[in-house]
């Protein structure tokens, strides 16, 4: 595992390399207050893809944007940069998204769809309302590593690990790496109806969807699936939103099933 920078803009954003060159790629884009690392056990298992993760704007060691630029057109050309930049293969890459990274994958797909071979959606649909204004709310220092895992707690988030991963200490205690006064911002901007960039395009698509999910449900990823060509499903019963947190091992065994249709005539 590698980790390089590319500009996009203004910005230098960070994304870590798995290695494989020469091998079919897969781009994993993370959800909002996480980063590219959240997916190293997926990553680590996919043996014949060459995986890429990004730290998207806002996010890990890529670099904050400013309050305007947030936007959806802001995420999308940050992929279509890393595409021209740093993806030397001559191939279409898969992509798998959880949230955020979901909606950034299908509609960079809506635009370019001939970079892409298919797409695994984790737990976000077509419709999205969803408010992150707490997080603006977190502190910028906590004094120890249990104390910030305590104040995650205090927002009602029973498991912190996923934004601990964010997290990183320096001389003046502990911190996040997330752009926390910004990302209600890019909820906002994500909030909205989006069934025409998904509906876009008829590249296989892998709809994965945890059964005690706050942010979508059953029958709105059943929809999609009625409605969208080449769209399947699974639905994880011991899952809430980050199913690759919650059944790492069962997330990987089905994201490997599909991939594996993937790789078929490469």
């Amino acid at each position: 595992m590698k980790r390089s920078y590319f500009y996009s803009g203004d910005l230098r954003l960070s994304y870590l390399d798995y290695g494989g060159d020469g091998k079919p790629v897969l781009l994993l884009l993370h959800g909002h207050f996480g980063n590219a690392r959240t997916f190293t056990k997926v990553a680590e298992s996919l043996k014949d893809w060459h995986v890429y993760a990004l730290d998207q704007r806002g996010h890990g060691w890529s670099d904050h944007a400013d309050s305007d630029h947030y936007t959806r057109e802001d995420y999308i050309h940050d992929i279509e940069q890393f595409s021209s930049q740093v993806i030397v293969e001559d191939n279409q890459m898969v992509i798998l998204g959880h949230s955020l990274g979901g909606v950034n994958a299908y509609q960079f797909t809506a635009r370019n769809g001939d970079k892409v071979r298919s797409l695994i959606i984790e737990d976000i649909g077509a419709e999205i309302n969803d408010d992150l204004s707490f997080a603006s709310f977190f502190p910028d220092t906590a004094p120890t590593l249990e104390a910030l895992s305590d104040i995650i707690r205090s927002f009602g988030i029973e498991d912190p690990r996923y934004f601990l991963e964010s997290a990183y200490e320096d001389e003046t205690g502990w911190h996040f790496r997330f752009d926390k006064n910004n990302l209600p911002v890019s909820q906002e901007s994500l909030n909205g109806n989006w069934w025409d960039d998904l509906l876009a395009t008829d590249c296989p698509m892998l709809l994965l969807h945890g059964k005690y999910s706050h942010v979508t449900n059953a029958d709105h990823i059943r929809e999609i699936a009625d409605k969208r060509p080449n769209t399947t499903y699974y639905i994880f019963d011991n899952s809430g939103h980050g199913i690759h947190y919650d059944e790492t091992e069962h997330f990987i065994e089905v994201v490997s099933d599909f991939l594996r249709d993937m790789t078929k005539g490469y």
